[in-house]
Formats: structure tokens, sequence, C-alpha cells
């Protein structure tokens, strides 16, 4: 499987500007911006787009695992915090809360562990990675 996307990017870093496209076109000339990485400007930026994958891969991974071990899952919800310190991706912290009857905390834990460290996006990354994981 390949997955693609595009970007286009005009004029200098600072005043510049540009967008970008992903193959199934969910973002279609979604605009991205120096505001938007490293101030508070309207568009997407490389660190969210890595959120989303990662949250969105661990989730699967995460269902995908339950599932083999006879879990049904409820809801499962996890949000992934990138950091980018001094020009530098740094960590990727995931945060995760799950409706999953019938399992016991401990277990629950060791499921979520090796789905944080086994998702392709995870491995996909040389940075840090910290999962905290609710049962409720």
């Amino acid at each position: 499987m390949k997955r693609k996307a595009e970007a286009v990017w005009n004029g200098t870093i600072k005043e510049g500007s540009g967008y970008i496209t992903t193959q199934s076109t969910t973002l279609n000339k979604t605009q991205y911006s120096f505001g938007s990485r490293f101030e508070e400007g309207i568009g997407t930026n490389p660190e969210e787009l890595l959120a989303a994958a990662h949250a969105g891969c661990f989730t699967m991974k995460l269902s995908a695992d339950l599932t083999e071990a006879g879990y049904t899952p409820g809801e499962l919800k996890t949000s992934s915090s990138i950091t980018l310190d001094n020009g530098k991706i740094t960590l990727s912290a995931l945060k995760l809360t799950a409706k999953i009857p019938g399992i016991s905390d401990e277990e629950f834990q060791r499921i979520a562990k090796g789905a944080e460290k086994n998702c392709p996006v995870s491995g996909a990354f040389s940075f840090a990675i910290t999962l905290e994981a609710e049962l409720i």
C-alpha cells in the first residue's frame, strides 16, 4: 500500500505560504504558513498532521489488539501532542481514555502499551513516545 500527499510553498519562510493536498482529498489545498506552524495562525502544520496520524494509528492498533485478545472495545479516545523544541520534534505524548467491558486495568495497560510500541506510526518515529492510558 502507498499513500501520498503534496505540499506547495510560495515565498519566503515568514511571508510565504503554501497548501497541502492528500491523495484522498481530505486535505484539499489546506493552507499552512509560518503563522500556523509557529504562532496561532489559520491553517495546519506538519506537527499537527503527525499528531493526527499517531493518534489514529495507535487507536486502530489498540482496537485490533483488544479484539484479538477477546474484548469488544467501546469508545477508544486518543489524543497525541507533538512537541517541537528548538527545531526538532522530541516527543509524541499519547493520552487515551477507553471504555472496554470486562477487562482488568492491568490487562488494559498491557495491551495499550503493546499497541503504542507496535503501531506502524510509532515505529516510524525516532523521538520519544509516552502513553497515559485511563480505563473508564
